[in-house]
């Protein structure tokens, strides 16, 4: 394993510490001199970048938001001049302005390196085929997967996403060893090979690298029982860099490895903002310790998880993502997140991995219906035990009553890339989403 470390994934705790606060001290100081944004937050909070003389010192600095992001859209927090800038991305922008982000010739060889760590860390080796069906374009997860892979010395099929069926053939006929996609979709892909009578577990695929939505450990049984693979997680968002922030060891698979030399790695309490201790559970906060282009101080990610010690790597580990903040729905006084409805899903007979959460108002009160597809061969009386189990797991299990719908095959809508899970019509029933 030694062997395949890179000299900084050797650094002890001692030595990567003095790196990052290094690091840490020439980012605040390139924020607050080139990001007008900075600039002022940094003023209005009463610190300057000469005030963060140890890592713990980086809590007296505000938090940077997306909303910071839009507002200051489409170039505003860019800390270079824009003839340095040499690639541009942005998120989707459906719940209004897109983030855009921007990354310098250096940006670019450093997101290569970390992706490329982290396919070394699930398995890949120089000489597999990667096959990436993460949508290439704005999205950062196709071109920042594919320049990870090549860096590695991998060979890359940039399939993108869409065209299932097209996609199963080339897997048939190119045989990679590797595939990187969101989780959703590779169940999208387990059932083309399904109707195709092809049995997916007889493919040349040997580990899934999914990423970009959470996943629950059923998902992953799921996945690798039918595929029969190693299947790891790998963390990103455009605002710190793209996919590469973090992976899952393929060894352990015991939470991502957080790439550390590159990305200093905060858990706050999402209400007070307050510095959690390792080991309790929070919202992940990022600030980056390399990025010229784009640097981000104390980024609120809304992702909640929690910081637990190395072990395949001494980078410390951050567990699966199982929620945001922003996805939590609070129904009739109760937090439901869905992951939680994915594992009882998951766990249940005659239903499929494909189920969509739907929000709808009865007079003053909120309403829950999620809706699951059946397996192809289940049967009316199958269906129905199966509705049955899934709201009595919901009630015993989260404690909230839902609604449930057992739906046709292939009803609910696929996704190329990050599902849409949660589809709220309260407003269409005459009030505001509370």
């Amino acid at each position: 394993m030694t062997d395949l470390l890179d000299a900084a994934e050797r650094l002890g705790r001692e030595e990567l510490g003095a790196l990052q606060l290094e690091r840490l001290r020439g980012t605040l100081r390139h924020a607050y001199d080139n990001v007008g944004f900075y600039r002022e937050a940094f003023d209005k909070a009463g610190v300057r970048p000469e005030d963060c003389r140890t890592l713990a010192d980086l809590a007296r600095f505000p938090f940077t938001a997306k909303t910071d992001l839009r507002d200051h859209y489409p170039f505003g927090m860019f800390a270079v001049d824009r003839s340095r800038v040499r690639r541009i991305h942005a998120s989707s922008g459906t719940t209004g302005r897109p983030t855009v982000v921007g990354y310098t010739e250096r940006d670019l060889d450093v997101w290569a390196d970390v992706v490329a760590r982290s396919l070394r860390a699930a398995g890949a080796r120089p000489g597999h085929m990667v096959h990436i069906a993460y949508g290439y374009g704005l999205f950062t997860g196709g071109l920042g997967a594919h320049y990870g892979a090549e860096r590695l010395g991998c060979t890359v099929v940039p399939a993108s996403g869409g065209m299932t069926a097209r996609q199963v053939q080339l897997i048939q006929d190119f045989r990679p060893e590797i595939i990187m996609v969101t989780p959703s979709y590779m169940l999208t892909l387990l059932d083309e090979f399904e109707r195709q009578g092809v049995d997916p577990r007889g493919t040349s695929l040997k580990v899934g690298v999914f990423g970009a939505e959470p996943w629950t450990e059923e998902m992953r049984r799921e996945i690798e029982e039918r595929f029969a693979i190693d299947a790891v997680d790998i963390y990103g968002l455009s605002e710190v860099m793209g996919p590469g922030v973090a992976q899952e060891c393929v060894e352990t698979k015991d939470g991502l490895h957080i790439w550390e030399d590159h990305f200093y790695p905060e858990i706050v309490d999402p209400f007070t903002g307050e510095v959690l201790p390792d080991g309790e559970q929070g919202e992940l906060v990022f600030t980056s310790l390399t990025k010229e282009a784009m640097p981000v101080v104390r980024y609120r990610t809304r992702d909640l998880t929690r910081l637990l010690p190395g072990t395949a790597r001494a980078f410390r580990r951050m567990e699966k993502v199982t929620g945001r903040s922003d996805d939590m729905i609070i129904l009739r006084g109760v937090n439901l997140f869905p992951t939680q409805i994915e594992e009882i899903v998951l766990r249940t007979a005659h239903v499929a991995p494909h189920f969509q959460l739907r929000l709808t108002r009865e007079g003053r009160l909120d309403a829950l219906t999620v809706r699951v597809e059946a397996r192809p061969e289940a049967t009316g009386d199958q269906r129905a035990e199966a509705a049955r189990a899934v709201t009595a797991a919901v009630k015993d299990g989260v404690g909230v009553s839902v609604a449930v719908e057992v739906v046709d095959p292939e009803t609910l809508e696929r996704s190329v890339g990050k599902i849409r899970r949660i589809v709220d019509l309260r407003r269409d029933a005459g009030g505001s989403p509370s």
